[in-house]
């Protein structure tokens, strides 16, 4: 089983079958990851 995890706010967004355990990095839409990102840099 795999798992995409947002890589601003580490929420996890969906899961999908997979072979192996693996964590893939995306980015959600139901938080203000783009603002927090820009307050960052």
């Amino acid at each position: 089983m795999g798992t995409i995890v947002c890589q601003t706010c580490g929420a996890t967004i969906a899961h999908f079958e997979d072979e192996k355990v693996t964590t893939l990095y995306g980015k959600c839409c139901g938080c203000d990851c783009d603002e927090a990102e820009e307050e960052g840099e």
